[in-house]
């Protein structure tokens, strides 16, 4: 008993730990990005949810320095072919289409990380920033590469100041694979690639990053929904997200101080982050990334958008997820999950089933 009293607490302790890094670094750096007149302000937040969530620790030196080079190749990349096929779109489309399967396919296989988000927010940031280029006051590498520095230097200071040797990916949480990835990740470059034909398609919806990025996200965040009831909360969970955005927003209209702009949201990473740290990494990660994005594009619009209202971002987020959830009920796979870190820890049991019953189904 005192045994299960003492885990108990620990697994407490460690969750408020990683709720108040991931609230310190997304309210910090929104903030600081809004008083600065950052054109993306949400964009380094966003990746600092990723590695405070997601990532297994402080980020090593090495491999922030690799990431830099990654955001590089690939930002350059993408300018590139956007120069090369900007007036040839199916090309484009079929270029991207190519670059999201690989992404996923990586994804399917247990692997990647938060370098997955960050590789496919790259890619839909400088497709379709390319579009108002000549707008823009700084250069679309510039804007990713600030975005990244920033991420990497609240995830840093926010363990340093609430250090500790936990990390979301030692949570509980089997780490899903699929029995056919390549079918698995072609599904999902084609929910993804539509979403992104709308966008460049339709002038409206042209810079509209909420629509693809959250498609992207709940993508990702559906790595372990094996049942309709893990579906139901995660839609539940997004539009929660919405929700809490909009009243964010409207305190924030209320009293528009920086201060207050903190506390606001301070308050729902520590809520959306401490569930995260619960066990439920990627799908409150992905609801806290919804309302970054929903949050910074309705106090701060991208430069040359034409004019919203909130309510028309939320309609956006809602397309993006039912659109989601449709096309992954046409074009996923059936297919069984392996949970390999359950497997690992329970041989025996494993063993006693097949030993049983071969023919009996799996749970």
């Amino acid at each position: 008993m005192p045994a299960d009293v003492s885990a108990a607490a620990v697994a407490l302790s460690r969750q408020r730990r990683i709720g108040l890094r991931v609230a310190l670094a997304v309210a910090a750096g929104f903030t600081l990005n809004l008083a600065t007149g950052e054109v993306i302000p949400f964009f380094g937040p966003v990746l600092a949810v990723q590695f405070l969530i997601l990532g297994a620790g402080p980020l090593p030196l090495s491999k922030a320095v690799a990431f830099v080079g990654l955001v590089l190749v690939v930002g350059q990349a993408f300018i590139g072919l956007n120069g090369i096929f900007g007036n040839h779109p199916i090309q484009l489309l079929a270029l991207l289409g190519l670059f999201f399967f690989v992404c996923f396919f990586v994804q399917a296989r247990g692997q990647g990380g938060p370098v997955i988000f960050l590789c496919l927010a790259i890619a839909i940031t400088v497709t379709l920033l390319d579009r108002v280029h000549d707008t823009l006051d700084t250069s679309i590498i510039a804007i990713l590469l600030q975005a990244y520095l920033s991420a990497v230097v609240l995830s840093w200071l926010a363990h340093a100041i609430l250090p500790g040797h936990d990390a979301s990916g030692d949570a509980p949480q089997a780490a899903p694979a699929t029995d056919r990835p390549a079918m698995r990740a072609l599904a999902n470059a084609v929910i993804l690639l539509g979403a992104m034909t709308l966008c460049l398609t339709n002038d409206a919806l042209s810079v509209a990053l909420v629509l693809p990025i959250t498609v992207a996200s709940v993508l990702l965040q559906f790595d372990f929904a094996t049942s309709v009831r893990s579906a139901l909360s995660l839609v539940a969970v997004n539009l929660l997200s919405g929700v809490l955005a909009s009243l964010a927003f409207a305190f924030v209209e209320l009293r528009p101080s920086l201060p207050f702009l903190f506390l606001t949201v301070f308050l729902v990473g520590l809520i959306l982050g401490g569930r995260a740290a619960a066990g439920l990494a990627k799908m409150y990660g992905g609801a806290l990334t919804t309302f970054l994005i929903l949050l910074g594009s309705g106090i701060s619009p991208l430069p040359t958008t034409t004019p919203e209202s909130f309510s028309t971002r939320i309609g956006y987020v809602l397309l993006a997820v039912g659109y989601t959830l449709c096309m992954m009920a046409l074009l996923w796979p059936r297919e069984r999950y392996v949970a390999t870190r359950l497997s690992l820890r329970s041989p025996g049991r494993a063993a006693t089933r097949r030993r049983g019953s071969p023919a009996a189904p799996l749970p």
